[in-house]
């Protein structure tokens, strides 16, 4: 007599590319920690739904399904129609197929296409309301990176989320004072500046940080890639893209690394930067409240106030203890979270719609 059919978890994680973006980060450290958990609890066989280029990017004991390399709505697209057969299927970034004979969980990330339309395309805005729509009408399950998020949700679609916080990837940890001299050399990094890793885009308020640094009397570097349409300030300087290994001592090397952002689901970068050791300012939007709690509270600014903002940055810069009391803050603030604890509560989230995990 054969025994019980072997269950197939499935992961739509087609937004997972070989190096990027918090949701990546969130796809590929949360399938890490998912793994070896699933496997202690039985033989489920663990697939998971990726573009060709991001097959090396899954750990140990999930079996890639591949996909073309496509990006944008030729993705969103592909997305709709995998053939994932039967098991429960996990929409890592909020995508579902049309047809799946299951179970559906979904990750919500942020409702910036709502919330924000502005700081996206029209075609964009227009086709991922539609999709997240969709989703969240769909899912049996709902997962969000933030209670900020998962408010949101509820708002806008009457969902209920679970609520599973993002954490530092495991090479997010502080660098040893010979690495973060050899990085600041590398980049010509002074000890006065001010750092803003990630993408220019309009979200990212860049110019909103330039003009404070100015009124500060401090230099601002930029790290990472340009949106499309958007220029450099000519106040700062660029360094373009930055390997991954040298960031950690690039937080470190920076005498403050700033995230002005006006909305975030989460806010992962400054997140990394604090477990790096770095010296954060960042604005008080989205979840970074909630993450952050008291232990970094006071490294929040208002989000328009270019004055505040300046005052910040020049006391966080000029003031050695400052300085010193906000990365020890940033240090203790993250020290809470972590994808272990990500990954038991979204292991949770599966066994709640009946799956033997």
């Amino acid at each position: 007599m054969s025994g019980s059919p072997r269950p197939t978890v499935h992961w739509q994680a087609l937004a997972l590319r070989p190096s990027g973006s918090g949701v990546q980060t969130y796809i590929r450290e949360l399938l890490g920690a998912l793994t070896p958990q699933l496997a202690a609890g039985g033989d489920p066989r663990l697939v998971a739904h990726v573009q060709r280029d991001a097959v090396d990017e899954l750990p140990p004991g999930v079996e890639a399904a591949p996909h073309p390399v496509v990006d944008g709505a030729r993705r969103a697209l592909l997305g709709l129609a995998l053939c994932t057969g039967s098991g429960l299927l996990h929409g890592l970034d909020v995508d579902l197929p049309l047809r799946h004979r299951g179970p559906t969980v979904v990750t919500v990330h942020d409702l910036s296409v709502f919330d924000v339309p502005w700081a996206h395309s029209r075609l964009r805005s227009r086709g991922e309301q539609a999709l997240v729509a969709r989703s969240l009408r769909r899912a049996d399950a709902v997962v969000a990176v933030s209670g900020f998020t998962a408010e949101r949700v509820r708002e806008r679609f009457g969902r209920e989320a679970t609520v599973t916080h993002l954490a530092p990837s495991a090479d997010m940890r502080p660098a040893s004072s010979e690495e973060v001299e050899r990085v600041r050399e590398r980049y010509g990094l002074g000890t006065d500046s001010v750092l803003c890793v990630g993408t220019i885009e309009p979200r990212k308020r860049v110019p909103l940080l330039a003009q404070a640094c100015e009124q500060a009397g401090v230099p601002l570097v930029l790290a990472g890639g340009l949106g499309e349409g958007q220029s450099v300030p000519s106040s700062a300087r660029h360094l373009g893209y930055v390997p991954g290994e040298d960031l950690p001592a690039l937080y470190a090397a920076a005498a403050v690394v700033a995230y002005v952002s006006t909305y975030e689901g989460f806010g992962l970068p400054p997140v990394e930067a604090m477990a790096c050791g770095g010296a954060v300012v960042a604005t008080r939007v989205g979840a970074l409240p909630e993450v952050l709690e008291a232990e970094a509270a006071e490294a929040l600014v208002p989000p328009d106030d270019v004055d505040a903002l300046a005052a910040a940055l020049r006391s966080a810069v000029r003031d050695a203890d400052r300085n010193a009391a906000l990365r020890a803050a940033g240090l203790r603030a993250v020290g809470h979270l972590g994808w272990e604890r990500t990954a038991v509560t979204t292991l949770e989230v599966y066994r709640s719609l009946g799956v033997p995990c």
